[in-house]
């Protein structure tokens, strides 16, 4: 028997964005209607990025008892459990999930229903035997792996980011199709878990940040032992459990235990009903202006589905956007200017705002760039962590973007987020006192590099110096 149901916001999608706006908007007396059919939490929670640190954290133990001897500590080849390390990553897992939980949300106050959601016009959804008509919808069904058609793949076992967590037994040797983020975080620990690994990238490995900072990265990462291989297409995948062969375009075969589909994402729309709903979309993604909102001015969408930067904060910044328009009526904009994203290799790589190639290019001659090695900071030479540099892309004083890679990147990333963010000068940084030694240091180091030519090779300068000495 078919319920109806009226409210104030559906929001469709229970992930970190989904999430978010209903939280938000429950609490402040607005009536909401949350449909999930997967679960709780969506993806970051259960296949992305709390498994995967997870993950990288019990391969960083690992690695830590290989790399002692200049300190002083013998190494020792680890016992790795991987059994034991999944059941970490579980137990991670199974720590925040009742933050993300129905019970939390209906005691709340939202209506919780656990239908995969479909628009059936242009302002009702039909959810199993429910039907809800909302004065307004939010769309945050999230992405899920995009798994590319190579001949002979659906003839073979493979994983994604979202069965690999389930794995028990350690691949010995682990082949990763794709080399962004995904493939290199999970490339990374494998191989300090025990693990022979290669990584396919067809194009080049990490290719979206700054080649500068990502060499770097990669540096490492290959000196640990990971086989990187650039412009390795995969042509045709065979074999079976325990032997998997990929051909590449070049003639070349690779040969692994176990394979890892790690090539990019897509984004959930395949059965929303989106041309019911009067939603504009494209294979990338649910089109929506600045607002957030999409053709259908009743129906905003956020997060992934989106096609824009997929990261949790970014969702969770757009349900900041979406509940200011919806519930309080009041014009409110998304913008990236002042959203940073990490990759957490080892050393992590970060960035905010445009970079360097990119400012370069809108900016032309206005544009400064300045640098800092972690080799001048003395906490780092303390943890002898001196692999990186962070430079930071600046135009009259201000910061238009930040890249950092090393030791914290992705901690050390916040400050550049918030100087854009806040249009702040480069002075506001200089200024900060922050404790001595730490790597924090290396933000304001990088800001006084910005004045060091300005204070020190600068005549007048000295000239005023020189005259207030005379008194």
């Amino acid at each position: 028997m078919v319920q109806y149901i009226k409210t104030d916001l559906c929001v469709i999608g229970g992930g970190s964005g989904g999430l978010s706006v209903a939280a938000g908007a429950v609490q402040m007396g607005a009536q909401v209607v949350l449909v999930e059919g997967g679960k709780m939490g969506g993806d970051c929670l259960n296949y992305g990025c709390v498994p995967s640190k997870a993950l990288i954290a019990a391969g960083k133990h690992a690695h830590a008892m290989t790399a002692g001897a200049p300190f002083g500590v013998t190494p020792v080849v680890p016992q790795v459990d991987y059994a034991a390390a999944k059941d970490h990553v579980a137990g991670v897992i199974a720590g925040i999930a009742p933050h993300d939980s129905v019970e939390r949300f209906e005691d709340l106050g939202v209506k919780v229903i656990r239908e995969y959601g479909r628009f059936i016009s242009k302002n009702e959804l039909q959810a199993g035997e429910t039907i809800i008509k909302a004065r307004r919808f939010v769309i945050a069904t999230g992405s899920s792996p995009f798994v590319p058609p190579i001949a002979g793949l659906d003839k073979v076992p493979y994983d994604t980011n979202e069965t690999i967590f389930e794995l028990r037994e350690k691949p010995a040797h682990l082949i990763v199709i794709g080399g962004g983020p995904i493939g290199m975080e999970l490339a990374q620990a494998h191989r300090r878990l025990g693990s022979e690994v290669t990584v396919l990238e067809g194009l080049t490995a990490l290719g979206k940040d700054d080649p500068e900072l990502t060499a770097i990265a990669l540096d490492r990462i290959r000196g640990e032992g990971v086989n990187i291989i650039e412009g390795a297409m995969a042509d045709e995948i065979k074999g079976k459990a325990g032997a998997i062969a990929v051909h590449a375009k070049d003639g070349l075969i690779h040969k692994g235990t176990h394979l890892l589909m790690a090539v990019g994402r897509k984004p959930n729309i395949g059965d929303l009903g989106l041309d019911e709903a009067g939603v504009a979309f494209a294979r990338s993604g649910i089109s929506v202006d600045a607002s957030l909102k999409t053709s259908n001015r009743r129906i905003y969408a956020i997060g992934d589905v989106t096609g824009g930067l997929q990261f949790t904060h970014m969702a969770g910044y757009q349900a900041g956007i979406v509940i200011r328009s919806a519930l309080f009526g009041l014009p409110s904009k998304s913008s990236t200017a002042h959203i940073p994203w990490a990759t957490y290799t080892d050393p992590e790589i970060s960035h905010v705002g445009l970079t360097e190639a990119a400012a370069r290019d809108l900016h032309g001659d206005k544009l400064e760039v300045v640098r800092f090695e972690y080799a001048e900071n003395d906490r780092a030479r303390a943890e002898l962590a001196t692999t990186g540099m962070i430079k930071v892309m600046v135009v009259k004083g201000r910061p238009v973007g930040a890249s950092i890679v090393g030791a914290q990147a992705g901690e050390l990333i916040g400050l550049w987020s918030m100087a854009i963010a806040n249009k702040l000068k480069m002075g506001a940084v200089a200024a900060m006192v922050v404790p001595y030694p730490t790597i924090a240091e290396v933000n304001k180091r990088a800001a006084g590099a910005y004045f060091t030519p300005r204070l020190f090779d600068n005549n007048w300068v000295k000239r005023i110096v020189r005259f207030v000495q005379m008194f």
